[in-house]
């Protein structure tokens, strides 16, 4: 049977409104970073894995952020454990400090871990998010991918307390079911 339909699909006809409704599948996932910035406050804080506890506390002293060394294009991925169409992303800043740490950061989804992800398709641009504030950047596509990840694509310290991915998982039909 053959469905035809007048309405022209559009990425935003998915997009969900009400952010309550919304699945975070990060939380599922495995975070890994370009670098980790050793500070005097703690060994453990500023690590990968802070960015997907589900916790969006903005102080990086509570351990909820993570912040890699200052570098050239600084990066920090989430590794889904399975691959996702990604819609939205939403993104913490830090609150306690340097809130333009995240200007100009890309959110990139895709499945090749090639340059660490810095060459996937882009799902958006950070232009500024307000210290200790959450944005939610909606791809300006429907990404498929396994890896979503967020960098600066300039000399910079990469910093963010939460990321957050929403999105449905990619379920491939068998024998043309």
């Amino acid at each position: 049977m053959d469905f035809i339909s007048d309405e022209e699909f559009r990425p935003e006809s998915l997009y969900l409104y009400d952010k309550n409704d919304l699945n975070n599948v990060a939380l599922r996932g495995r975070a890994t970073q370009s670098s980790v910035h050793f500070s005097e406050i703690s060994p453990g804080f500023g690590l990968a894995l802070n960015g997907i506890d589900g916790n969006r506390n903005s102080d990086l002293k509570k351990g909820s952020c993570m912040r890699t060394e200052q570098e050239s294009t600084p990066w920090w991925r989430l590794s889904l454990p399975r691959k996702h169409i990604v819609f939205s992303v939403a993104l913490t800043n830090r609150g306690d400090c340097c809130p333009e740490l995240l200007d100009g950061a890309e959110i990139r989804v895709g499945d090749s871990l090639k340059n660490d992800g810095k060459d996937h398709p882009l799902c958006a641009t950070v232009s500024s998010i307000p210290a200790g504030q959450t944005e939610y950047f909606n791809c300006s596509a429907l990404l498929e991918g396994s890896y979503v990840t967020v960098s600066l694509p300039r000399e910079g310290t990469l910093s963010l307390c939460e990321v957050e991915v929403f999105g449905v998982p990619v379920v491939r039909c068998r024998d043309g079911i």
